[in-house]
């Protein structure tokens, strides 16, 4: 692709930026290979693009160093691609984009952190249903990474803004925003009914963009016997195209629920969640009895 910076952009990051990641494919692919779509064909099949420019696109990218090529096949020869360091480095610029489009382009622009029921986020959401959560690791509370889908026939994922064991650690204005209450409930009520869930042969983990010490004091102080864990680099969020929104200065989850299985497969979603017990029966219901369904 032909340079677009000019000389007077020289000192502008932002032109320098929108010079490797500015074009329509470029950040698309990006999104696909966050959501594990790392071979050409896979990625040509997503993205309906021709061969030859998907082919120009990747180079541009592995040539920026935002993806790796990394062989899969000897006999003959093929590659995939991987988000590098400098590539991960992308995805809140992704999950920006999402949330200014929710708000902005389908929705009124009003910070939330929920939405309607009938809205196409929620069917954006609801459409993870049958598909498979990527292989990815997030750091836990004690700062070891660990795979936010357990070794049981079913874990239970829930999303949520924030929670605190202060207080005053709460962002200004965070009572007023829709659906951002209730994180101490839902995760104290995953708590006393964890034995519930563990009986039906299910994990349970709680998933927020905090930093992993301020989920560890939250933890401690509430008393919460299973792993939160931390998406602040936004990787699963990227990869699961996961709706979120911006208070106290970072991108912060949606309340939602996914009920996932061995296989990684998304058996159930709960969005919007506006009665956070209700929320917990039903993620419930969904492991004794996933036939049900």
């Amino acid at each position: 692709m032909p340079q677009r910076v000019s000389q007077a952009d020289a000192d502008c990051a932002i032109a320098q930026a929108l010079d490797v990641v500015g074009d329509w494919w470029t950040l698309l692919i990006v999104r696909d290979t966050a959501r594990g779509v790392h071979r050409f064909d896979a990625l040509q099949r997503e993205l309906g693009v021709s061969r030859k420019v998907l082919t120009e696109r990747l180079r541009l990218l592995v040539d920026a160093g935002v993806l790796s090529r990394e062989p899969y096949q000897e006999r003959p020869v093929r590659h995939e691609y991987r988000l590098t360091p400098r590539g991960r480095a992308l995805l809140p610029v992704l999950i920006a984009l999402q949330d200014w489009g929710d708000a902005w382009v389908r929705g009124d622009g009003e910070t939330m952190a929920t939405t309607d029921e009938s809205s196409r986020e929620a069917a954006r959401v609801h459409a993870l249903r049958g598909t498979r959560v990527p292989d990815l690791t997030l750091p836990g509370a004690d700062g070891d990474r660990r795979d936010p889908v357990a070794d049981t026939p079913y874990t239970v994922l829930y999303f949520f803004p924030g929670a605190y064991a202060r207080q005053e650690s709460y962002p200004p204005g965070w009572s007023g925003i829709p659906g951002a209450r209730g994180c101490t409930l839902e995760s104290c009520t995953y708590r006393d009914q964890l034995a519930d869930f563990t009986a039906a042969g299910a994990s349970v983990h709680g998933v927020s963009t905090q930093r992993p010490d301020e989920q560890a004091a939250f933890a401690e102080a509430e008393h919460v016997r299973f792993p939160l864990l931390s998406d602040a680099g936004l990787e699963l969020t990227a990869a699961l195209r996961l709706p979120t929104f911006r208070a106290g200065g970072i991108v912060r989850a949606k309340r939602l629920t996914l009920v996932v299985d061995r296989a990684r497969t998304v058996r159930e979603v709960l969005y919007p969640v506006t009665d956070i017990e209700a929320s917990v029966r039903a993620a419930l219901a969904a492991v004794r009895d996933p036939a049900g369904r």
